[in-house]
């Protein structure tokens, strides 16, 4: 597999450049297609991949030593675009040096950057953050919005629908997902008017048969169904979205905490841990966060992927499949072409959804 290269923002996340390089190198190692682009400190850039002469031969460095910090507001963040790692790396994909950019730095930041450089397709308000998360199925779900914008309309909702799709045929293959609307309850009469009038326009569309859109519409989910894994797709506006990914994520951190504190309990326990080691470690295995780590900006003339501050060298290497599985499937293509579908009457813009044409101030928007 040949791919356009991918930048690499490799001065973001808690530990930079080691981590970051050495992703990259794990992901190279994996699939030796891919080409780099490394944004950062050259210097210490060059001292990382002294470990790593595979990835040295597919990589090219773009020297910079000024970086986002992790808690600096987007509004500040964005004035520095031309001179940062992150916002060269988003550069570099609309000046066509790369196909696509990988970041682990502040997400709000990132957010306003790719805004910024890459503009919102056409037929899209705003792009929105979505990720991947593990389901008790063989299938993981895909969630969006995870905090790119905290409100939503019903227009909002229908586009993050088709983007949501889309993004699920390339990860998980489904010709036609199961798409739902998270909510409150399943009823019809549950929810907000923005919730409902979402799902009526989503079920006629999907209804149309082959001249329809690409998924199945089912109504409403509740939020402890969304691991399930009866879902392909989940629906909302960034508040929701982001507090449900945050409890999701707090639950399972509950559960690993609350089994290692029983099987350290006593010397019984710690026997007991021992027999059940291939099960826990399964488990371990299937909520390890590195294993789903990459959240994408849909909605965008171009492909970013936002990985975990926190994740490891596995982490950002399943971040980097990732951003090359979207390259290679043509994301941004397939979303136009399922936007083309719905037909320029089928969202009637109401005055909410005109005001929510122009996007907030990066600092008023939720951040994942």
């Amino acid at each position: 597999m040949s791919l356009p290269r991918i930048a690499v923002d490799a001065m973001g996340g808690d530990e930079g450049v080691r981590v970051m390089v050495e992703g990259a190198a794990l992901a190279r190692r994996r699939h030796e297609g891919f080409k780099f682009l490394l944004v950062g400190d050259q210097a210490r850039i060059e001292a990382a991949l002294d470990n790593h002469p595979n990835l040295r031969a597919a990589s090219e460095i773009l020297h910079c030593d000024d970086v986002v910090g992790g808690d600096e507001l987007p509004s500040k963040a964005i004035r520095r675009a031309k001179t940062t790692s992150m916002g060269l790396a988003v550069n570099a994909v609309k000046t066509g040096d790369a196909g696509a950019a990988v970041s682990a730095g502040n997400t709000g930041a990132l957010m306003a950057m790719s805004k910024l450089a890459l503009r919102t397709m056409p037929g899209i308000d705003r792009p929105a953050l979505a990720a991947i998360m593990p389901t008790l199925q063989s299938h993981d779900v895909v969630m969006l919005d995870l905090g790119a914008n905290t409100e939503a309309d019903a227009r909002n909702l229908v586009q993050y629908a088709v983007m949501g799709a889309a993004y699920s045929r390339i990860v998980n293959g489904f010709e036609r997902p199961v798409v739902r609307l998270l909510n409150i309850g399943t009823e019809e009469i549950k929810g907000t008017e923005e919730l409902r009038e979402a799902a009526a326009i989503l079920a006629a569309a999907s209804a149309e048969g082959e001249g329809g859109l690409a998924l199945q519409f089912d109504g409403f989910v509740e939020s402890d169904k969304i691991n399930r894994g009866e879902t392909h797709v989940v629906v909302t506006d960034g508040f929701s979205g982001n507090i449900a990914l945050k409890a999701i994520e707090g639950s399972a951190r509950f559960v690993t905490d609350l089994l290692r504190q029983a099987f350290t309990s006593s010397l019984r326990s710690k026997i007991g841990f021992l027999v059940s080691r291939p099960a826990t470690e399964l488990l371990r295995h299937h909520l390890d966060p590195n294993n789903h780590n990459g959240a994408v900006f849909l909605g965008l003339n171009g492909v970013v992927v936002k990985s975990h501050g926190s994740a490891t060298a596995k982490g950002v290497a399943h971040a980097v499949a990732v951003t090359a599985r979207l390259l290679e499937n043509k994301l941004t293509e397939r979303i136009a072409q399922d936007l083309s579908r719905l037909g320029e009457g089928t969202l009637r813009r109401s005055p909410r959804a005109a005001a929510a044409v122009a996007p907030p101030a990066p600092d008023s928007e939720a951040t994942a």
